[in-house]
């Protein structure tokens, strides 16, 4: 199987490459498949042959579908920059940390696996990671949601949305008196803000003196719907935008949407951090939440979050949404008539 390889890197052929690719994973041929990825980036680094989407594609059916002692040396740093989502996400859909980690390198894409696999139920405290990569326990609180982990397949991912409670109109009150918080807008708006910055989204908050709704009505999206939601449920939400690359940034995983959550409760609690599990927990619940949107909100890529402490009369209020570019949306319906 090694003279295909060396045939289509020579004639440069990417399509046959992909092919390939598929043809040795049916097989289960995964050290031909790494023969094939380093082909493909030596011809790169020696002829300047463009062939590295192959050398992605072989990394990321490794990482999917390839037994553990292949599927942990691709993850590292910086590996899968143009895959469907970061290859240590990739690597522990199918593959348990036991199985993993003796392959893995030290450094931060394996505390990254570690954190997903505990996002799918395992309890790793303890594990041998560096902790200051995203300073979150290594097993689920009993106050957490169950975060809907995400699902690979071989051309085709999908990142489940949390379940959402039925929204109704809001009466939107005068917007509060916007006061001086930068930690906690701060901490808001980074939940969507791949979507603005490497996307083509847009993403807003605000801290103000008042209540849940006085904190939507000072970000002045006009009428909206809204409903109460319970901690772990604004939190399912907060971890799913900010684990999102949105329409077309690069998807962070929900380990690192997780941590945004928890980041961000913290900030409005004004929790010190690292936080206690239990402190943050009962932070969570102290604030009142709700879910909103705009009327009339199209279809997409979209958090609306807000949360007020009554004990201290402050809200605040997170809006981020993105989609598709219009003409990318033509493009895609035209090719499918």
């Amino acid at each position: 199987m090694s003279e295909p390889i060396t045939e289509l890197v020579a004639a440069g052929d990417l399509d046959g490459l992909v092919r390939l690719v598929d043809g040795l994973c049916s097989a289960r041929e995964w050290d031909r498949v790494v023969l094939l990825r380093d082909r493909c980036r030596h011809a790169l680094e020696e002829r300047g042959l463009q062939l590295w989407p192959a050398a992605e594609y072989a990394e990321y059916r490794l990482a999917l579908e390839a037994s553990a002692e292949f599927a942990g040396p691709v993850v590292v740093e910086g590996a899968g920059r143009f895959a469907l989502g970061p290859l240590w996400e990739v690597a522990a859909v199918h593959h348990s940390w036991q199985a993993l980690e003796p392959h893995l390198a030290p450094g931060p894409a394996r505390a990254m696996a570690a954190h997903e696999r505990v996002i799918r139920g395992e309890d790793l405290t303890g594990a041998d990671v560096d902790p200051l990569v995203l300073e979150v326990p290594l097993v689920l609180q009993p106050w957490e949601p169950e975060y809907p982990p995400a699902v690979y397949r071989a051309d085709t991912a999908d990142f489940p949305t949390p379940p959402q409670p039925r929204l109704g109109a809001l009466d939107l009150p005068d917007p509060g008196t916007a006061i001086e918080d930068e930690e906690s807008t701060e901490a808001l708006a980074d939940l969507g803000r791949v979507w603005a910055t490497q996307s083509n989204g847009s993403v807003s908050a605000a801290a103000v003196e008042g209540s849940a709704a006085a904190a939507i009505a000072a970000l002045g999206t006009g009428p909206v719907r809204a409903a109460g939601a319970d901690p772990s449920t604004a939190m399912a939400w907060m971890a799913w935008a900010g684990a999102s690359g949105g329409a077309y940034g690069r998807r962070r995983g929900t380990p690192a949407g997780r941590f945004a959550a928890w980041w961000a409760v913290a900030a409005l609690g004004g929790v010190d951090w690292p936080p206690g599990a239990d402190a943050l927990g009962e932070e969570a619940a102290r604030l009142e939440w709700l879910l909103w949107e705009p009327e009339g909100t199209d279809a997409g890529w979209r958090l609306g979050v807000a949360a007020a402490d009554a004990d201290e009369g402050l809200a605040w209020a997170v809006w981020a949404e993105d989609s598709h570019r219009e003409e990318d949306v033509l493009a895609e319906e035209s090719a499918q008539s």
